[in-house]
């Protein structure tokens, strides 16, 4: 039987459909992913931790989830809105329909909308605060509610997808991944192990095995820990991962940032693009609408060459506040957005797209060679270890 569930946003706007998933009622910010495949790695991304997920392609679930093609160790979006869920799931890896899934871990979904319409409103109007409910279908009060939600701006939701303990990470790329790419063994034959701190503020799983699938030793930390915790492991280079929501509130991650650069090589995608510019000197302001899609072309200044880029940001560095010892390596070619940044004087870089490719292109996958190559460099030329 189809229960019905309504989404309405701060605006007026209020659009009725079917629930599936868990029943219940969320606020959050409403945005939207213009990937075709990928739902699951979006659900079990950190950095969508407060927002409201609606999928631009049409039919949704198609192919199951499974429990290989994880992010992290839960959904922790707070609602995910598609035009068809598909409730039979054609894939010899399918361990579960989608809907299964948003029941177990409590995420409310909502079906059977027009989600064209919806898309239109906010790329017009821009991202906004929004009520998805299977419970309370008065109008009235629902926009009442979208209208009270706090939104993104000036909260912490690092603190929130935080892991509970430090640890290191052993898992590697897995055989669907990425065909041709060198193993563990055959990269430790010929090449020094390095020491890599990964700094979590909502780290996707992916990124640390692409660090470990390059000879790397990985210890994550949480986002949380200062430059003295960081470099009692005696790190070859640290890297800032990925995480929710506005920057400029994770005050702790940019002092520890700002201590750690010019000692160990930086490595930072996504939300620790934004940081690795904060600590710099440079300031971050909001999208109307944000990046989020498997298909965003981006400019390699360095080479003239233009990658197709995995995306997921509601958060841009701003170009006009960047000091002089920070440069523009790539640029979003759908608005001219900064899309990386290298230190001219430190071994530190940062891109605001997400080179581990899951689920997306693989057009990227050199950015993490090239961290590697700048921890070989600085390992060689820095001094001795006490």
């Amino acid at each position: 039987m189809s229960l019905p569930a309504k989404l309405a946003l701060e605006d007026g706007t209020v659009l009725t459909g079917i629930s599936f998933g868990a029943r219940g009622e969320v606020d959050g910010e409403v945005c939207f992913n213009t990937s075709m495949t990928g739902y699951q790695e979006i659900l079990t991304d950190p950095s969508y931790r407060g927002q409201i997920v609606t999928m631009t392609y049409p039919q949704i679930g198609n192919y199951g989830v499974n429990p290989e093609d994880v992010e992290s160790w839960k959904p922790h979006l707070a609602g995910f809105i598609v035009r068809e869920n598909s409730r039979r799931a054609s894939n010899f890896r399918a361990s579960e329909p989608l809907g299964d899934l948003l029941a177990r871990h409590g995420i409310v979904g909502l079906a059977e909308i027009d989600t064209r319409a919806l898309v239109r409103r906010l790329r017009i109007r821009g991202v906004m605060n929004g009520v998805l409910s299977s419970e309370d279908l008065d109008d009235e009060s629902l926009v009442a509610k979208a209208k009270a939600s706090p939104g993104l701006v000036g909260r912490d939701l690092v603190r929130e997808v935080l892991p509970e303990q430090p640890g290191a990470w052993t898992e590697s790329l897995s055989p669907w991944a990425h065909m041709g790419k060198p193993t563990d063994e055959r990269r430790s034959a010929v090449e020094p192990e390095l020491n890599v701190v990964a700094l979590d503020y909502g780290l996707k799983w992916n990124i640390a095995r692409h660090l470990t699938s390059r000879g790397c030793k990985v210890t994550i930390l949480p986002g949380t820990a200062t430059a003295d915790e960081i470099l009692s492991h005696h790190p070859d280079g640290v890297f800032l991962s990925n995480g929710p929501g506005d920057p400029e509130p994770v005050t702790y991650a940019i002092e520890a940032i700002e201590s750690l650069l010019g000692k160990k090589p930086v490595f930072g995608i996504c939300l620790g693009h934004q940081l690795l510019s904060l600590a710099a000197g440079a300031k971050t302001y909001k999208l109307k609408f944000g990046h989020r899609g498997a298909n965003q072309p981006v400019l390699n200044l360095d080479n003239g060459r233009v990658e197709i880029t995995t995306q997921n940001h509601g958060f841009a560095v701003e170009e006009e506040t960047m000091p002089d010892h920070l440069e523009i390596t790539h640029r979003n070619l759908n608005d001219d957005t900064v899309a990386g940044v290298r230190h001219r004087e430190l071994p530190a870089f940062s891109v605001q797209y997400h080179p581990e490719a899951s689920a997306g292109p693989h057009d990227s996958e050199y950015l993490f060679d090239q961290f590697r190559e700048m921890m070989c460099e600085h390992r060689e030329t820095a001094p001795a270890r006490e």
